[in-house]
């Protein structure tokens, strides 16, 4: 009759670890799958927001273009006005048998142009030239002969 016992427990502890096996399986495959559907959701968030952010670009160079576009059309309508207004400044001066303000009429090397053609004028300085005045080196100092009279601190 043991031996009929023993058979049996042997019997029940196969069952327990087939059901405990079982339970391990769920519960490593719910954790995967948890793991890998959050990492695939995160995934498709990321890629819904570049989508959004290269709509957006898109949008901005677009808006940029017509920008771009809009200022070079302003730039032209300036240069046929100044072109109007310098012509009727030489033409009312003509009239009235006098010279252009200014002096002679602007010849088109003389006007000022858009390009990157590079003008002479001088290159600006962060120094001070030595002639007084607000870049002068020595600008808001006392003179040398008052410092002498002032006292100074200790030195330690």
């Amino acid at each position: 009759m043991k031996h009929q016992e023993n058979q049996v427990d042997y019997g029940n502890v196969n069952w327990i670890v087939a059901i405990v096996s079982l339970l391990v399986g769920l519960g490593v495959g719910a954790a995967s799958y948890r793991h890998f559907a959050t990492s695939a959701n995160q995934l498709q968030n990321l890629r819904r927001q570049l989508a959004e952010r290269e709509r957006e670009l898109g949008e901005m160079r677009k808006g940029m273009n017509e920008h771009f576009s809009q200022v070079g059309m302003m730039v032209g309508n300036l240069q046929r006005e100044m072109r109007t207004l310098e012509h009727r400044l030489t033409e009312d001066a003509s009239t009235l048998h006098c010279e252009p303000p200014g002096g002679a009429r602007l010849d088109a090397a003389d006007r000022p142009a858009l390009t990157d053609q590079e003008d002479d004028l001088p290159a600006p300085r962060d120094y001070a030239d030595g002639t007084g005045g607000t870049l002068s080196e020595d600008f808001g100092l006392k003179p040398s002969g008052s410092r002498a009279e002032e006292p100074q601190p200790p030195r330690y």
